[in-house]
């Protein structure tokens, strides 16, 4: 039963993170109806910046405001000088464009920083309290939920509440309409962007101290996981993208614990493949896919 618990928790810390990288994907997806395969990528290179910062100075929570500053322009930048050229004829286009992206981002780094693991530090301990005697929750572990937490709410009061994620939702679901009634779509959609990529360098800065370390790779294994909970919870859904991101993070945890660190993978690639088969928009879509 400890165990168990143990488990579970750190399935759920996990999970999150995975979820807030799962939101940085369907931002993307609902502003631009894209799959980003470079975000990985691109929260590597803000995470290296967080490093260079916090070795620099000492300030782990300079590092972290560094990180996200530069997720939001390096997303800007991405929108405006790739993404925007690509067009959206063919949906490959973009596809191809990521992975080109994804793949020069990677080379630029490793010639920077070299292709070794560098270790970061966290700002809490990674040493599970004890509650009754079991092994639960670690100080940090409490920190990505607070951190998740603040993502997930400050996205959802955006979205909701203001007058601004009005007009980025006018602008992803109706572009035409929304340039009629005087909104600046390519500024909204720039936005989506930087949004999306800041969260994503969160989520890296958040998850790469508990693996290996930072490389120019580091969250290469972390996408394809984000990108299944994407998928799971449903590109169009921001809650799915939140429960799909602990469900998975709790099937990785326990597989792990259970059976093993190898057989990880393939029960992910289980459940990607069932949730395709039996319910392709996934299980937390409620809204129609755009066609204008």
């Amino acid at each position: 039963m400890d165990r168990f618990l143990f488990l579970t928790v750190d399935g759920l810390a996990r999970g999150a993170v995975l979820a807030a990288f799962a939101l940085s994907l369907v931002i993307i997806w609902r502003a631009a109806r894209i799959v980003n395969f470079a975000q990985g990528a691109m929260a590597v290179a803000t995470t290296y910046i967080a490093y260079t910062v916090t070795s620099a100075t000492g300030n782990y929570w300079l590092g972290l405001a560094s990180a996200v500053v530069t997720g939001l322009l390096l997303g800007a930048l991405v929108e405006r000088t790739v993404m925007r050229f690509v067009g959206n004829t063919n949906p490959l286009n973009s596809v191809i464009a990521g992975l080109g992206l994804l793949l020069v981002i990677q080379a630029v780094l490793g010639m920077i920083f070299g292709n070794g693991y560098k270790s970061m530090a966290t700002p809490f301990s990674t040493t599970p309290l004890s509650i009754g005697g079991v092994s639960a929750v670690s100080p940090y572990d409490l920190f990505i939920f607070a951190c998740v937490g603040l993502i997930v709410g400050g996205l959802a009061l955006l979205f909701t509440k203001t007058a601004l994620g009005l007009r980025l939702r006018a602008s992803a679901f109706a572009p035409d309409l929304a340039r009629l009634l005087g909104v600046r779509s390519s500024r909204m959609l720039t936005l989506g962007w930087a949004l999306s990529s800041a969260v994503g360098a969160l989520a890296a800065l958040l998850i790469i101290p508990t693996e290996l370390g930072l490389n120019p790779h580091a969250v290469d294994t972390v996408f394809v996981y984000a990108f299944t909970v994407a998928v799971v919870g449903g590109l169009d859904s921001a809650g799915g993208a939140v429960a799909g991101g602990l469900a998975v993070g709790v099937v990785l945890s326990w597989v792990s614990g259970y059976l093993g660190a190898t057989l990880a993978p393939i029960a992910v690639l289980v459940l990607l493949l069932a949730v395709l088969l039996l319910r392709p928009a996934g299980l937390f879509s409620m809204t129609k896919e755009r066609t204008a």
